[in-house]
């Protein structure tokens, strides 16, 4: 969330920086604005009766010290008086602020100076590209051919048993699921990442502190009874770890890696790009999340986005990050470099990892602070990755190795697998 110095100091930039992400802002940050400075106006003629209010309540003894009793029941009135505005004066107080803070949290969070302005996937910026090249043999397979050729996946029985997007795993496909989640949270943990098990399921201001709600509400699988929400990825109960903290000037980095089944409703998907493992409403998904002083935050972010390169390229896939313009960014993200891997057999970039700095955003939502060297509190800073996100990876793993005698795993799988080839 925005903070409301920064609409009051930075009003132009921040209606121009928000225009990069194609967002009008206008309208909303000069509504805040003048809810902003009625709020204080209010605060001020509050501060104003209270001091009258003491006043009249010294003036009320000193007359009844004097026997001036008809007086001091006149005092007396006019303090009744004086409180029944006062009460006024808060109620109106209190809807402003809803009112405003209802109007803040619309606002998304403000670009870096890196995030070049476009409409969406198409502007996205190509800032690196890695690993071999991809030789199909002849009649390769897309992956949920070859996961129903070799019955490692199912998505017909995942459809009986729940709904489309649901895949039930099997035999090897479930223990080349198991092998990658203990693969990538080694990787994590050996980078000095800890490892946490959060739960799956969220309350609302959960939800709310990571940017979740109001925003991707629709997106989320709700338990309607209890209100509770299935994450969408293990950022949100991780960087909830922190809300309401007040870290130590020398806690930092705050470093956590987690595991965790994400649940999304992907409402208006539809078509070729979502068969087989290309989008689902549950999959697995192992995160980094990381908590830093403002200073030190982008060079964290540089050393995630290497990373989650170098695991990348342990598994030995064709790769590019790509630096999302403006238009392409998630609403709570300054800055996000996406990871995808290509699939030859349907010709096409799969998307695996979002590596993202949310600068204060989320921590100013979360109430995220430290204490610095001088005892003053300050918003930290967040950051978040998918280290990695399983089913695309899944996905090229099967078809880029993909041989007329099987499905040879990368090496750097086999002790995870205890297998070399799915045939």
């Amino acid at each position: 969330m925005l903070t409301l110095k920064m609409l009051r100091d930075d009003t132009e930039k921040v209606i121009a920086k928000l225009a990069v992400k194609n967002f009008d802002a206008r309208a909303t940050v000069e509504s805040v604005l003048a809810l902003d400075a009625e709020r204080r106006a209010l605060q001020t003629e509050s501060d104003s009766l209270l001091s009258a209010q003491k006043a009249k309540a010294a003036e009320i003894g000193a007359l009844m010290k004097a026997g001036k009793r008809e007086e001091a029941e006149a005092a007396k009135a006019a303090v009744a008086e004086l409180k029944a505005r006062s009460g006024e004066l808060l109620s109106r107080s209190d809807q402003v602020v809803a009112e405003m803070e209802s109007k803040l949290v619309l606002l998304p969070n403000l670009p870096c100076d890196l995030v070049k302005p476009g409409k969406g996937a198409e502007d996205n910026e190509v800032v690196k590209m890695g690993g071999p090249e991809v030789q199909l043999p002849e009649g390769a397979l897309p992956h949920w051919e070859l996961a129903k050729k070799y019955d490692i996946i199912d998505f017909d029985l995942g459809v009986k048993i729940t709904g489309a997007g649901f895949p039930v795993y099997k035999d090897k496909g479930a223990k080349l699921q198991r092998a990658l989640i203990n693969f990538f949270l080694d990787c994590n943990t050996a980078a000095g990442y800890r490892e946490v098990e959060p739960p799956v399921m969220v309350n609302a201001a959960s939800g709310f502190g990571t940017g979740q709600l109001p925003d991707k509400e629709g997106q989320m699988y709700h338990a309607n009874l209890d209100d509770f929400y299935m994450v969408p990825t293990a950022e949100v109960p991780v960087t909830n770890i922190f809300r309401d903290e007040i870290l130590a000037a020398d806690a930092f980095p705050q470093k956590l890696t987690a595991y965790t089944p994400c649940f999304r409703r992907e409402a208006g998907s539809y078509g070729k790009d979502v068969r087989g493992l290309n989008r689902l409403h549950q999959f697995d998904k192992v995160e980094i999340v990381r908590v830093e002083k403002p200073e030190d935050s982008y060079a964290a972010l540089d050393e995630m986005v290497a990373h989650v390169e170098g695991i990348v390229n342990k598994l030995g896939l064709k790769y590019r990050i790509l630096r999302l313009c403006g238009g392409d960014m998630s609403f709570t993200s300054a800055i996000t470099y996406d990871f995808e891997l290509w699939s030859a057999a349907q010709g096409r970039w799969l998307e695996i990892s979002s590596v993202s700095n949310f600068e204060s955003y989320q921590a100013n939502r979360l109430h995220l602070r430290y204490r610095d060297e001088n005892g003053k509190t300050q918003l930290c800073h967040t950051l978040n990755g998918s280290s990695l996100a399983l089913p695309r990876v899944v996905a090229a793993l099967l078809e880029d190795n993909q041989t007329p005698d099987g499905i040879v795993i990368p090496e750097v799988l086999r002790p995870y697998t205890g297998f070399t080839v799915i045939d």
